[in-house]
């Protein structure tokens, strides 16, 4: 069981203490503020904390255990507080909470959630939950939208090659990145984060992910692979062997196999024995080769397989004048992949005449890993409170040292204007006209969305 009242910052523990007497209720938003990585973000995660933690109620275990923590720790513990949402509440946070639908591509600087404390006496709680809020969205949010970005460099060196852009693009870029994060959990929302985008994982927690959060059946699909492990211990005077097994054991109608293939030599291994000794017995599987190669220069490695490929196996050229190779034989690329990367592979494959059919991609720590809370340079601020006078008053921040970190003020709306979602004041906004929308309110969670729709918003379409 988890215990929300440590799921936080300490210093949030002494933040009841710290608000003005007269306010009853505060007002926060989520944003993702204008940054260099992306102008526009999939907002994806805010339902996993919503099932996961706020749907658990407080019990008094958790606040003795929280007060045992925090006297031992130095902060002061608001026992009282937390006792009345027990007593009051059924240990459910009295907050209404706000959000876009996720898989929504919001525009940086509009705020995805909007949430504010039910409860007149407990205005410390919106803030409280910072912490746990900021981190259930940063992370899906940031790997949804590096995802995103992906996708979009990849369809258009589909749409620049190839015949069949739709069949072939939701397989395109792979997820092994599970070994790469930092926790089971990660691994979990990370990988159905890349879920959003595309359909090849091998992230078998990211599954689990989607279907407990999200209700998918089965959102991602994989295949037999080898590693260097299962060729290398072959020896290398048996690598045909090893390579002859895989062919044999994964035999069958549309059955695709991947092989790392650069255990020794990965040019004599594509020219001598994929090419070679072993040729006739790819081309008469009623399946497909895909040749990994996993070390070298990310970007012409990978194009001269498919070169040599070329060379050994043929294929056809394509309605939009492109190579593409027969199709028992496909290259998968998954070392050294970033977005910038996978442009430059595109671009290469492009200007050698070669259809992105070709060619897979991979992504594992640089999709699931190597990002952080500034990659997007996320924040949750607090931007109005009621105070006792029954009035509404804007409360936020505009540090003449970095103007950038300035915050919102007042109650936050999301609008659609010119064709594009914007913030706007709440107090300004007509009624029904403002596009968040209440997903939770003291305890019941009320708006639970289905991947499917998540993907068709991450698409552009209505979810």
């Amino acid at each position: 069981m988890k215990n929300l009242i440590l799921a936080t910052d300490s210093y949030k523990q002494s933040h009841f203490l710290q608000y003005p007497p007269e306010a009853r209720i505060i007002s926060a938003y989520v944003e993702a503020r204008p940054n260099p990585f992306s102008d526009e973000i999939v907002f994806l995660g805010l339902q996993p904390l919503l099932v996961d933690y706020f749907s658990q109620p407080i019990a008094a275990a958790d606040i003795d255990e929280a007060e045992t923590i925090c006297v031992a720790h130095g902060v002061p513990f608001n026992r009282a507080g937390w006792e009345a949402i027990v007593a009051d509440h059924g240990g459910y946070l009295p907050l209404e909470i706000k959000a876009l639908p996720e898989g929504t591509i919001v525009p940086a600087g509009v705020p995805m959630v909007q949430l504010e404390n039910t409860d007149p006496r407990m205005p410390w709680l919106t803030t409280f939950i910072e912490t746990a809020m900021l981190r259930a969205i940063w992370y899906p949010t940031t790997v949804a939208t590096l995802s995103w970005k992906c996708k979009r460099v990849i369809r258009a060196g589909l749409e620049e090659t190839s015949d069949d852009v739709e069949g072939q693009l939701p397989f395109k870029l792979h997820d092994f990145g599970a070994r790469g994060v930092s926790s089971a959990e990660s691994a979990g929302l990370g990988g159905l984060a890349h879920l959003v985008n595309f359909q090849g994982t091998d992230t078998m927690e990211a599954l689990v992910a989607a279907r407990r959060y999200y209700g998918a059946d089965m959102a991602g699909f994989s295949i037999p692979a080898a590693e260097h492990s299962t060729m290398t211990s072959w020896g290398r005077e048996r690598e045909e062997d090893a390579y002859r097994n895989m062919l044999d054991r994964f035999e069958g109608e549309g059955r695709i196999v991947a092989v790392v293939s650069d255990s020794y030599d990965l040019d004599a291994a594509v020219a001598d024995i994929w090419g070679g000794s072993l040729r006739e017995k790819v081309l008469e599987r009623q399946g497909t080769l895909v040749v990994r190669p996993d070390s070298g220069d990310p970007i012409e490695t990978p194009l001269r397989t498919v070169k040599m490929l070329w060379e050994k196996f043929g294929g056809h050229v394509n309605g939009k004048g492109y190579r593409v190779l027969d199709p028992h034989v496909r290259v998968i690329q998954g070392d050294g992949m970033t977005v910038d990367s996978i442009g430059r592979l595109v671009a290469r494959m492009i200007e050698e005449g070669f259809a992105i059919d070709n060619i897979a991609f991979g992504m594992g720590g640089g999709m699931l890993q190597h990002v952080n809370r500034d990659t997007l340079r996320f924040a949750m601020k607090a931007n109005a409170m009621l105070g006792s006078d029954g009035v509404w008053h804007d409360v936020f921040k505009m540090p003449s040292t970095d103007p950038g970190k300035a915050s919102k003020a007042g109650r936050q709306a999301v609008v659609m204007q010119d064709g594009r979602m914007a913030a706007a004041r709440l107090d300004s906004v007509a009624a029904g006209a403002d596009l968040l929308v209440p997903v939770w309110r003291n305890g019941e969670l009320l708006v639970r969305h289905d991947f499917d729709a998540v993907r068709r918003r991450s698409e552009g379409r209505n979810g």
